[in-house]
C-alpha cells in the first residue's frame, strides 16, 4: 500500500482538484507544494474545542499548502505553501512522539490531506514506536472518500469543516462549486470510520467526529442550511462547533461582506436556530474571538 500511495504523488489525484501533476518531480498543483513534507509548526495548541485541547494542549502539526484555498483564509502565510520546513517521514514520526512526551492530549494533523501518503507512513511508524494518544484529522472537509479510507484505523477523531452548503458561495470564495457534495460524502465516511463519540474520565475526546462551521458575515442563511443538514442527518452522533471567529484579512478589504467581522446579532440568530432544532452536542464561542492575535505564529516552532 505504501508504494501505491507514493505512486499517487507522481500523477496526483489525492484531492478533488485532480491536478495530475508529478509532485515527485517537484511539480506543484493547486495545493502549492510538491512531495516534500512541509511543516510550519508543531507545538502544543490551546485554542481548539475544550475536549481536544484540554489543559495540556493539543499536539498540533500545521502542514503547509492547502487543497481548498479559501479567499478569506487566516492562515494564508502557510496555506499557499510559501513558508515551512521540509522534513522526512521519519522526522515527522519523531515530532508526533515528541508531542506525546510533552503531554499533548492528541496529535492534531492540521490540513494534512495533500501529504496523505507520507502522513500515513509516519503515523504507522510512530505507532510502532509507542504513539498511543488519539490522532485528530483536522480538515477543510474537501476530501476524497477513497483517500480517507487509507486512514481507517489510524485516525481516532475527525475534525472537519463544513463551510458551505451553497455551491455559489463555495465557488465564489473557494473556487470549488462542488464543495457541498464532496464535503457531505467525506463526512459520511468519517462518521462511518470512527462512530459515536467517546470521552475519557477527564472529558477529553477519545474518538468521534466534531464538525466545525465558521459563520461568515452576511451569510447566516448558508449557516442555517449547514446546521439543519448536520443535525437532521446525524443528530447526536456527531458534535457541532459553531464559530464566530471570522477575522477579516487584508485580501478581503474590498469585499462588501467579508471585509467586516460577524455581528453579535448574526451569531445569535444562528444559535437561536440551533436551539430551536434541539441541538445539544454543540460548542459555541463567547467573547471577542475575531482577533489576529488568536492566529498562531508560523515560525517553525517545534520543528
Amino acid at each position: 500500500m505504501k508504494e501505491e500511495l507514493q505512486t499517487m504523488l507522481k500523477d496526483c489525484h489525492l484531492c478533488p482538484r485532480n491536478c495530475g501533476v508529478d509532485r515527485l518531480a517537484g511539480q506543484k498543483g493547486f495545493c502549492g507544494v510538491d512531495a516534500g513534507i512541509m511543516v510550519a509548526r508543531a507545538a502544543l495548541h490551546m485554542w481548539e474545542e475544550p475536549c481536544i485541547s484540554g489543559k495540556e494542549g493539543s499536539g498540533a502539526v500545521f502542514f503547509s499548502g492547502c487543497s481548498l484555498g479559501c479567499a478569506f483564509c487566516q492562515n494564508r502565510t502557510i496555506s499557499k505553501g510559501q513558508s515551512g520546513k521540509v522534513i522526512t517521514v521519519e522526522y515527522l514520526a519523531e515530532l508526533f512522539l515528541d508531542l506525546q512526551a510533552q503531554k499533548a492530549n492528541n496529535i492534531n494533523l492540521v490540513t494534512a490531506g495533500h501529504f496523505l501518503p507520507q502522513v500515513r507512513e509516519a503515523l504507522i511508524l510512530a505507532k510502532e514506536q509507542g504513539l498511543t494518544i488519539p490522532v485528530v484529522y483536522n480538515s477543510s472537509g474537501y476530501e476524497k472518500v477513497e483517500m480517507l479510507r487509507y486512514l481507517e484505523g489510524l485516525v481516532d477523531i475527525y475534525l472537519p469543516d463544513l463551510k458551505y452548503l451553497e455551491a455559489d458561495l463555495a465557488g465564489k470564495y473557494s473556487h470549488a462549486k462542488d464543495y457541498p457534495e464532496v464535503a457531505m460524502k467525506a463526512l459520511e465516511e468519517m462518521v462511518r470510520q470512527v462512530g459515536t463519540p467517546e470521552f475519557d474520565e477527564r472529558g477529553m475526546m477519545k474518538k468521534g467526529v466534531i464538525v466545525r462551521h465558521l459563520l461568515l458575515p452576511g451569510h447566516v442563511r448558508n449557516s442555517k442550511k449547514v446546521l439543519e443538514y448536520l443535525y437532521g442527518t446525524y443528530g447526536d452522533q456527531i458534535y457541532i462547533s459553531l464559530m464566530n471567529q471570522y477575522t477579516p484579512m487584508p485580501a478581503m478589504k474590498d469585499d462588501p461582506q467579508l471585509s467586516r467581522k460577524v455581528t453579535d446579532r448574526e451569531y445569535d440568530r444562528l444559535l437561536d436556530h440551533a436551539i430551536s432544532f434541539g441541538v445539544t452536542n454543540c460548542f459555541i464561542q463567547e467573547g471577542e474571538t475575531a482577533k489576529e492575535s488568536f492566529i498562531p505564529e508560523f515560525n517553525g516552532e517545534g520543528i
